[in-house]
């Protein structure tokens, strides 16, 4: 049998990166992991191919010389998805799909063949069985959480890894909040699952020996879900096996803010090479985190909370939203003092919408305010529902957050902000790999010269040399992505 594995093109969006990994000679920010473990778990014996379309280009002969094409995606790949879908009618070659977009909403999607939804480990074994005997169904899909201790490590060996900014590998599926805008629970559960520590080194082992050295993402959607597990077993490990090899990774993942409350955990996030975490702030505002169910966000100074995961060795990076039925006209500016006084200098700034599955757009359907699809852009102005704010108040105002805090003036403010707040780990070296001289002469060229504007690029630049040159790699870096973050602005 012979599978093609097609993951469909991104569009130049937030998370993106597009125009800043030119800087550094990459293609994409990151692989597909979903695929790469769907092909761990196809036989063994079947061929196998894999195109990232945002990294290669797809051809008619690629498809045709598949037995089936299996393809998955989120919903801002839709467009793409649906593009390949039709391709691969066209050509007469049969579709699997799967991933999140599908099982949250598999009907708005013709030309499939065969879904298999929600989580593979538990509906792919079934469709292999079926497709072994000859009748395989056109829909999987189940209401158990598999075991993750058993899922596969993924096949590296498809991707062309030095196309990619990050690899990703997973700990941990489920999250045990449920925030009512968040389609996570609805997805992969409240009680969150993890593999084990020994099979999570295993995949880190096996990335090391396929060359790779640099950012590894754990994509979990909140990678302390498991306090308990993490202190005893994970991090202790890791921290000895990254020790033992010199540090090969640094470390992202995605945190809820309640990590700040507690030193122990933050120290040995940091030990085992945690860099950066993303946590979702939302809002400023008391009475729209509990609109949305965001508890562990109330009840404490979150300013004070970002400042201490910062002080610890951790570049926060955060998602703000605007939007709720709570926000009044002041909300916009509430949001850009936050985030300027935060030191947050990657926040992601999006209009609510509500994703189907997610209590919100149960919520808001029974109200009969649902308007259109979920598009899965966390960085544009349309809206899927009627706000109780006037609509063209609400997306001017969020368009003023975005040109504030997205100006030269107030980003390079805010890297300011944060590298005085940033205690750098002394596990890091402040050396520039060949890798980094290149990017940083490219960003020289780009906006220390080229661009219109370049005196804040040079004023960041004496600055970290002056007063903290051990950080110079990472201002450096953050220059680098906001190059990229003024132009996905400049468009709203």
């Amino acid at each position: 049998m012979k599978i093609l594995l097609i993951s469909p093109e991104t569009p130049n969006t937030f998370w993106s990166f597009k125009s800043s990994l030119k800087f550094i000679s990459k293609k994409s920010s990151e692989p597909p992991l979903g695929l790469l473990t769907v092909a761990a778990l196809l036989p063994a014996l079947w061929e196998k191919k894999f195109i990232d379309m945002n990294v290669a280009y797809l051809k008619e002969k690629d498809i045709l010389w598949a037995d089936y094409v299996f393809i998955g995606g989120m919903d801002i790949q839709k467009e793409s998805f649906q593009r390949v879908v039709a391709l691969c009618n066209r050509l007469g070659v049969k579709v699997v799909a799967g991933g999140p977009m599908c099982t949250i909403n598999h009907e708005q999607f013709k030309g499939v063949d065969h879904f298999i939804l929600n989580e593979a480990e538990i509906t792919l074994p079934r469709f292999l069985e079926d497709l072994k005997m000859g009748f395989p169904k056109p829909l999987y899909t189940t209401d158990e959480y598999p075991d993750i201790s058993r899922t596969p490590i993924p096949l590296w060996g498809l991707l062309e890894m030095k196309k990619y900014a990050t690899m990703d590998i997973q700990y941990s599926r489920g999250c045990p909040y449920d925030c009512e805008f968040c389609s996570i629970t609805a997805l992969y559960g409240r009680r969150p699952r993890t593999k084990d520590t020994d099979q999570l080194l295993r995949e880190l082992e096996s990335l090391r020996q396929a060359g790779w050295s640099r950012a590894v993402f754990i994509v979990d959607d909140n990678f302390i879900g498991n306090i308990k597990k993490l202190k005893r077993n994970l991090l202790p490990a890791l921290i000895e096996w990254s020790e033992r090899r010199n540090y090969p990774f640094t470390f992202v993942t995605e945190v809820s803010i309640n990590l700040s409350d507690d030193d122990e955990l933050m120290d040995l996030m940091v030990r085992a090479g945690f860099k950066m975490v993303f946590v979702g702030i939302e809002t400023p505002d008391d009475g729209s985190l509990q609109e949305c169910n965001k508890v562990q966000n109330r009840g404490r100074d979150l300013l004070e909370s970002v400042k201490i995961l910062q002080r610890r060795g951790l570049d926060v990076t955060g998602g703000f939203i605007v939007g709720f039925d709570n926000d009044r006209s002041d909300i916009f500016e509430k949001q850009i003092r936050f985030i300027q006084k935060s030191g947050i200098v990657t926040a992601m700034v999006g209009l609510l919408n509500a994703p189907p599955g997610t209590r919100l757009f149960k919520r808001l359907s029974l109200e009969n305010r649902i308007t259109d699809s979920f598009n899965g852009n966390n960085v544009d102005v349309s809206l899927n529902f009627i706000p109780t704010m006037k609509k063209e108040e609400l997306i001017e105002g969020y368009k003023k957050i975005i040109r504030t805090i997205y100006s030269q003036k107030a980003y390079f403010e805010r890297m300011i902000t944060f590298l005085r707040e940033y205690r750098l780990p002394v596990i890091y070296s402040s050396m520039l790999t060949w890798t980094d001289i290149r990017a940083l002469l490219r960003a020289i060229w780009r906006m220390g010269i080229v661009e219109r504007d370049k005196r804040f690029f040079w004023k960041l630049f004496f600055f970290v040399l002056y007063h903290c040159p051990r950080k110079f790699p990472q201002a450096m870096t953050m220059a680098i992505q906001g190059f990229h973050l003024r132009r996905v602005a400049a468009r709203i």
